[in-house]
């Protein structure tokens, strides 16, 4: 149950033969397939990317408002100090 199950071996592919040369023109040969295997996931494994993608983005999200609510309240009070001292400096003069 809990032992690892590996794919089968992949075989190696068969050996190109070139084709015989037929005409002047040169042609731009092409890339070989890759023989890897595709990667597959079990639901399970699905099922705990999404839950984690999922808890990163509200842990994150979660950091940005608490960020713009830092800034908002700061700049609110840095207005309210603003404006109190101006009020205290426009009394004085009088």
């Amino acid at each position: 149950m809990f032992t690892p199950k590996y794919p089968p071996q992949d075989t190696p592919p068969a050996p190109i033969t070139p084709a015989p040369y037929v005409s002047t023109s040169t042609s731009i040969p092409s890339a070989p397939a890759s023989n890897r295997p595709a990667v597959q996931f079990a639901p399970g494994s699905m099922l705990t990317l999404a839950a984690s993608g999922g808890a990163l983005v509200l842990v994150l999200g979660a950091v940005l408002v608490s960020m713009l609510l830092a800034v908002a309240i700061t700049a609110a009070s840095v207005a309210v100090c603003a404006v109190t001292v101006r009020s205290i400096l426009k009394s004085d003069r009088r």
